[in-house]
C-alpha cells in the first residue's frame, strides 16, 4: 500500500506539471499561428531547419504542422524525417519536469542530428516520389483566433469569474504552495518525484523546484489571460480531457512496477549487464507511434539505471502520437521514415554505449 500511494503521489506531480507545460506550448502555438508555412519557397534549408524546429516542441503540435506542411508539399522529406528525429511528443514534458538540464542537452543533440539526417535524406532520396499528392489535405489542429494579452479583458474575466477558470486557477495557486511550502518536508510527497535520481544529471533539486514554480506561475498567468474559448476547448477539452488519464496511468503504471521491482531486483546491475539488449528494446519500443510507452525509459534515465545513450536512441526513433496523421495519410511513408528514424536512433545509441555515456 505504502508503494502505490507514494507512486500515486509522484505520478500526480509529474502529471500536473506535464499538463501545465502541454498549456504554456499550446498557449504560445496560438500566439504565433500561421508563423511555420510562410516564406518556405524552395529552399531546402529552411524547410529542414524549420522541421527540426518544429520537432523540438514539446508535445504533438509541432509535429502535426509539419506533417501537414509536408502533405501539401511545402515540406520535403528530408525535413519530415529532421521533424520525426528531433520530435520525442509528450515525452518532452516529462523529461523537462523532471530532468530539464540532461532535456535541454537532449533537445540540443537531437536538434542537430535531425539537421543533420534531414540533409543527409535529400541528398540520398530527393528523386524518391512520396505517396502524398498536392491536393492531399485534412485537418490535423485547428487553431481559433489569436489569444493575445489584453489587462481590460483580463480585468473583466476577473469581474466575471466563470466556475471553469476559478477552479483552475484556485488549483494551481494550491500547488505553487505546496511546491514552495511541501518540498523537503515530507520527503514521501513533494520531495519523492524532484528526487526519484541520485545520479549526477537530476541531483539539483533546488533547480528542479524553482522550475515547478516557474511554469505553474506561467501556466497560472496563462488560465488567466486567455478567453473562454481557448479554456473550453484547448485547456479543458485538449489537454485534460485526452492526455491527463493517459499521463497519470503512464506514470503511476511505470513507477509502480520500477519501484516495486527496485525492492526485489538490482535493476541497475541488470540494465547494465544487458545493454545492447536494452538498446535493442529502447529502439524497438520507438516504433510505437503514441505518447506513454516511452515514459519507462524516462524514468529509468531519472532514476540513474539508464545510460544518456539509451535514452537518447528512444527520443531520436520515437515521435509520441505526432506521427499518427502521416499513418492515416501514408502508411508508406510512415514506413520510410521510421525506417531512417531507427537506423539514426540505433547508430547514435551504439556510439554512445562504445563511448560509455
Amino acid at each position: 500500500m505504502e508503494l502505490i500511494l507514494s507512486s500515486a503521489k509522484q505520478s500526480l506531480m509529474i502529471t500536473f506539471f506535464v499538463l501545465s507545460m502541454m498549456l504554456i506550448i499550446e498557449y504560445m502555438n496560438v500566439l504565433t499561428r500561421g508563423l511555420w508555412s510562410k516564406d518556405l519557397g524552395k529552399s531546402i534549408w529552411k524547410q529542414i531547419f524549420l522541421g527540426a524546429l518544429l520537432g523540438i516542441i514539446p508535445g504533438c503540435l509541432g509535429a502535426y504542422t509539419a506533417v501537414s506542411l509536408f502533405v501539401h508539399n511545402y515540406l520535403g522529406l528530408g525535413a519530415l524525417v529532421a521533424t520525426m528525429i528531433a520530435t520525442s511528443g509528450d515525452e518532452a514534458f516529462l523529461m523537462f519536469s523532471i530532468i530539464p538540464e540532461t532535456a535541454l542537452l537532449l533537445h540540443v543533440i537531437i536538434f542537430i542530428i535531425a539537421i543533420a539526417a534531414g540533409f543527409l535524406t535529400h541528398l540520398l532520396f530527393k528523386n524518391r516520389k512520396t505517396a502524398v499528392s498536392e491536393k492531399a489535405h485534412f485537418h490535423l489542429h485547428n487553431v481559433p483566433e489569436c489569444v493575445c494579452f489584453d489587462k481590460t479583458t483580463i480585468l473583466h474575466q476577473l469581474r466575471h469569474l466563470k466556475p471553469k477558470r476559478l477552479f483552475f486557477m484556485v488549483f494551481i495557486l494550491f500547488m505553487i504552495l505546496f511546491v514552495l511550502f511541501g518540498f523537503g518536508h515530507n520527503h514521501e510527497t513533494a520531495g519523492s518525484i524532484l528526487d526519484i535520481s541520485n545520479h549526477p544529471h537530476n541531483s539539483h533539486s533546488q533547480w528542479i523546484k524553482i522550475t515547478f514554480i516557474v511554469v505553474l506561475a506561467f501556466a497560472f498567468f496563462t488560465v488567466l489571460a486567455v478567453n473562454d474559448h481557448f479554456l473550453d476547448k484547448h485547456l479543458w477539452d485538449h489537454i485534460i480531457k485526452k492526455h491527463f488519464l493517459k499521463i497519470f496511468l503512464w506514470s503511476f503504471g511505470t513507477l509502480l512496477v520500477f519501484n516495486y521491482l527496485d525492492n526485489y531486483l538490482n535493476l541497475s546491475e541488470l540494465i547494465n549487464e544487458n545493454l545492447w539488449v536494452v538498446l535493442i528494446v529502447a529502439v524497438l519500443v520507438g516504433i510505437v507511434p503514441e505518447s506513454g510507452p516511452h515514459f519507462i525509459f524516462v524514468i529509468l534515465f531519472a532514476g540513474g539505471t539508464l545510460p544518456f545513450s539509451i535514452l537518447l536512441a528512444n527520443s531520436i526513433v520515437q515521435d509520441g502520437h505526432g506521427s499518427l496523421p502521416l499513418l492515416a495519410e501514408s502508411q508508406k511513408d510512415f514506413v520510410f521514415v521510421k525506417i531512417i528514424n531507427i537506423a539514426v536512433g540505433f547508430m547514435v545509441g551504439a556510439l554512445g554505449l562504445l563511448s560509455g555515456f
